[in-house]
């Protein structure tokens, strides 16, 4: 039941029937009263059912120790929340009707006094609540006032009436597949009742299920008759199955071959009964067979519990999509082979084999078509493997396969570069040529001490460096490769600790007007104050922290801390104009960026996102093109970082409109020597102005970059000739000191006479 508000004060469910018994005289009416209430709650603990009790006009609401327990609660945990947020923890399924069961039953409604729902455990699984309520008070305007009821959990009685429901459903269908009719005759009785398929077979369409008792025996054929009667009544008398293959006339006057079997029970209610199926044999052999499978399901229902078993078993160690072995069965196999190479002096070779490019199929084209490309992946390795190879699937899109050969055998690198190539070749899907591939890691072991797992582990290995090296090959283990693993784990686990520890902090480069050297921003760059080593910059931990999926939680990180520096240096009386941050591609695809933002309070105007062109601005999916309209709406500018070396056309530009460009350090950096690169810059700059975007050009290092930029008409400089990154502590000493003006003064003055003196040599 949903909590609106835990009260402190809320007594037991039969705090009213304490209250009644308070006029008991004396100590044996309170140990009666006593008593009896010890009993009724050993009673509901025994009995599984958890108590609760809502109050609404002392506003109090209490949940026994067993209703917490249902739930994965401690018994004494004080149960909080509002009815909201325990809503969502009901099954979405079930999320409306139990609202408004929930409203009905507190109106008290009689028809809401019971319910069943779905409800989250706290470990995570659904768990069946029985729920049980109703009105014991009303006010005075006769609106409920108090609800009282249990819950009690019925997961398991919901999953036993699901498998009995499966077994019945799959019995049903197996007899209407083999075309089965079934009748089950109450001796003590005389009756007898047919089904629908049993009326069908003796052609008597539009009879009812209560057959007459001799309405069999008038169907048989006159020939076969007194044989079958003879031998019915036999069986009747003795108690024995009865097993006969007859001739009958139907109720249409076509002579049909028939199979009966029957057996005779005693039911629940000790009453001895036949219970019977009938086949129509007359043309199809193979129908034969069918009801011989039904005979055994009728006689025993202790093979279908054995096959049961067998599915199960095979389930449990082979892979429900390609039918591959799983990653259990492979361990079965690793300690079956190791121990066969280490007895023959063979050698184990563990390939490892992860498909390239397999998610890309998934996210374009649906989990239908990577679940194709899986199956034919599946069968592209059993096809290249030799019969005593075993191949596993051990999930997701990673395959590993066992081989046991001559240790001098150098075959294994043929076999992984045959499945390269065949994994590469397009796929045909629903109109669509599916492409991926495969990169294979390979360990060999031929010791007497081959310790197969180990081994595995080799391989793995190995399938790092190869997609590593570029996707789509093989690599075979080597102890540098392990050793190089060793340290980006070891990284990984330094950039997890240095989350936690903060160790991650904002440096800032100043940026500034191309014509005035005013600051006019400054740039947020993430560096790493590692414990040993220093500061470290993005190059030495980004790639790890892209694998780890962290760089979106640095990003976080970095931009509140920039937030907080700006505030600070706005108390210090020193105004930047804009602060800019980047942003990966990965936190762009946030679905709750637009909230984490929002709760910053980010000032309109004083953020700006560097957008990196590699993210393919031409490119977006729907929930970046969505969260960048939010930085739009919360004020946050958006720049274009390394404009120039990635893959954005102009068409995105007009789509994205963007406050700032910012050209690559690369472009920048032969201005002073190559004419066509001051043409290509320059280009870019009045691309910026037609469009009403900022340049911002990166990487300026002298003095000739200056007059360069100048003289093109860039917005915006940034770079070592002006000023390196610096700390937040720093950035008010440098701007008051104002020291990048002082070289630039006199090399404006310089190149100034020069303009004059020498005509032209500004542009060159």
């Amino acid at each position: 039941m949903p909590v609106k508000k835990a009260h402190p004060e809320a007594g037991s469910p039969h705090g009213d029937a304490a209250a009644a018994a308070a006029g008991v005289d004396g100590a044996a009416g309170d140990a009666e009263l006593a008593e009896r209430e010890s009993r009724w709650n050993h009673a509901l603990v025994g009995s599984g059912l958890g108590v609760w009790d809502h109050n609404y006009r002392l506003d109090r609401k209490y949940y026994s120790p067993t209703w917490k327990t249902i739930r994965g609660m401690a018994p004494d945990e004080v149960v909080a929340g509002d009815y909201d947020a325990w809503l969502q923890l009901v099954h979405p399924d079930d999320r409306d009707f139990v609202a408004h069961a929930i409203e009905r039953q507190n109106a008290g409604d009689p028809n809401y006094q019971i319910f069943q729902y779905r409800e989250r455990h706290r470990d995570g699984h659904w768990v069946w609540i029985d729920c049980r309520g109703a009105c014991v008070e009303w006010d005075e305007n006769g609106v409920p006032s108090r609800i009282v009821g249990t819950d009690i959990d019925i997961t398991a009685r919901k999953e036993a009436e699901e498998t009995l429901s499966r077994l019945s459903r799959r019995l049903d269908l197996a007899l209407e597949i083999s075309h089965i009719g079934v009748f089950e005759a109450d001796i003590e009785n005389d009756t007898v009742e047919w089904d629908d398929r049993l009326i069908a077979i003796y052609g008597l369409q539009g009879a009812s299920h209560q057959i007459a008792s001799d309405a069999w025996a008038k169907s048989l054929h006159p020939d076969d008759r007194e044989r079958v009667l003879g031998l019915a009544g036999s069986s009747v008398e003795s108690g024995s199955d009865f097993q006969q293959e007859y001739r009958i006339i139907r109720g249409d006057g076509v002579e049909r071959i028939i199979r009966a079997r029957s057996a005779f029970f005693v039911d629940g209610n000790g009453h001895r009964k036949l219970i019977g199926a009938n086949w129509d044999v007359t043309e199809d052999v193979a129908l034969r067979n069918e009801l011989q499978r039904a005979k055994d399901l009728a006689e025993a229902r202790n093979r279908e519990l054995e096959a049961a078993k067998e599915s199960i078993e095979r389930l449990a160690l082979h892979d429900y999509l390609t039918d591959l072995p799983n990653r259990r069965y492979l361990d079965k196999m690793l300690e079956e082979r190791s121990a066969e190479c280490r007895a023959k002096g063979l050698a184990l070779a563990i390939l490892h084999v992860d498909l390239d490019r397999f998610k890309q199929i998934n996210d374009t084209l649906g989990h239908r078509a990577g679940d194709a490309m899986l199956q034919h992946a599946a069968n592209v390795l059993r096809n290249s493997v030799r019969a005593a190879d075993f191949v596993a699937r051990i999930g997701g899109d990673e395959f590993v396969i066992l081989c046991t050969m001559d240790a001098a055998s150098k075959k294994i690198g043929g076999l992984a570069q045959r499945i390269i190539h065949k994994l590469r070749k397009p796929v045909r899907y629903e109109g669509h040529d599916c492409r991926f591939g495969a990169s294979i890691g390979i360990a060999i072991d031929s010791s007497p001490k081959l310790d197969a797992k180990q081994t595995l582990l080799d391989a793995d290995i190995a399938l790092y460096r190869a997609k590593g090296l570029g996707r789509n090959r093989f690599e075979f283990f080597s102890a540098s490769a392990r050793r190089d693993i060793v340290l980006a784990k070891h990284l990984a686990d330094e950039i997890l600790i240095g989350l936690e520890r903060n160790e991650f902090v904002p440096f800032y480069q100043l940026q500034f007007d191309a014509r005035t050297l005013d600051v006019t921003g400054v740039e947020t760059l993430a560096r790493w104050q590692h414990p040993r080593h220093g500061l470290l910059a993005p190059d030495r931990f980004l790639d790890i922290a892209e694998d780890l999926d962290v760089v979106s939680t640095i990003d976080a990180l970095i931009l509140e801390r920039a937030l907080a520096d700006r505030r600070a240096w706005i108390k210090e009386g020193l105004s930047i104009p804009k602060v800019s941050v980047n942003v990966s591609a990965r936190r762009l695809a946030d679905p709750d960026l637009g909230k984490k933002l929002r709760a910053l309070k980010i000032e309109p105007g004083a953020i700006a996102f560097e957008l990196l062109e590699s993210i393919s601005l031409d490119d977006c999916d729907e929930l970046v093109t969505a969260n960048l309209k939010k930085l739009r709406k919360l004020g946050i500018d958006i720049q274009i970082d390394d404009f120039g070396t990635g893959h954005a056309s102009i068409v995105s530009l007009l789509r994205l409109s963007p406050k700032t460009l910012k050209i690559d350090r690369e472009l920048i950096r032969l201005l002073p020597q190559s004419a066509e690169q001051r043409k290509l810059v320059g280009s870019i700059i009045d691309i910026g102005r037609s469009l009403n975007i900022r340049v911002i050009a990166e990487g300026v290092e002298t003095a000739d970059h200056i007059r360069i930029l100048e003289d093109l008409d860039c917005d915006t400089l940034q770079g070592y000739a002006l000023a390196q990154p610096m700390p937040a502590m720093q950035i008010p000493s440098f701007i008051r000191a104002g020291s990048w003006r002082h070289g630039q003064t006199a090399a404006r003055a310089l190149q100034a006479h020069l303009r004059h003196a020498l005509p032209g040599r500004a542009n060159k």
